[in-house]
């Protein structure tokens, strides 16, 4: 079930950007119901015990969904982002979600995770986890 901070994000957003992240929120809880939802730096993101797993936000050019170990997944469409082991993809509507795709990326998050939860500890270095 989204959690009450992130519909209120969602309900902040245009029309259009609101319909992208209402969807995209659905399709998380559904794909990763054991997760913890809040918002985090300021956007929407899904935990499995403690570590970031998912999450989305609005920039200029549409809302981004990340992966934290998204470039570990192995898929065309995720495009690496940073310096770590996150990807990337983009929206301007929500008719480009492929909730076909998505469903298959929640399931390769959560058996493949990358140790975010502790990177301060371990000055920067990230392990697996799975």
């Amino acid at each position: 079930m989204m959690s009450d901070a992130i519909e209120r994000f969602n309900r902040s957003l245009a029309p259009a950007d609101r319909e992208i992240c209402a969807l995209l929120a659905t399709e998380i809880d559904r794909g990763l119901p054991d997760a913890e939802s809040k918002i985090w730096h300021a956007h929407p993101v899904w935990f499995l015990d403690g570590n970031p797993i998912v999450g989305y936000s609005r920039l200029k050019d549409g809302v981004r969904l990340l992966f934290w170990s998204g470039q570990s997944f192995d898929e065309e469409d995720l495009r690496p982002q940073g310096t770590f082991k996150a990807a990337e993809i983009r929206f301007t509507s929500a008719e480009q979600v492929d909730r076909d795709d998505l469903a298959r990326w929640l399931r390769k998050a959560v058996e493949i995770q990358w140790d975010y939860k502790h990177i301060v500890k371990r000055k920067g270095r990230l392990e697996r986890l799975r």
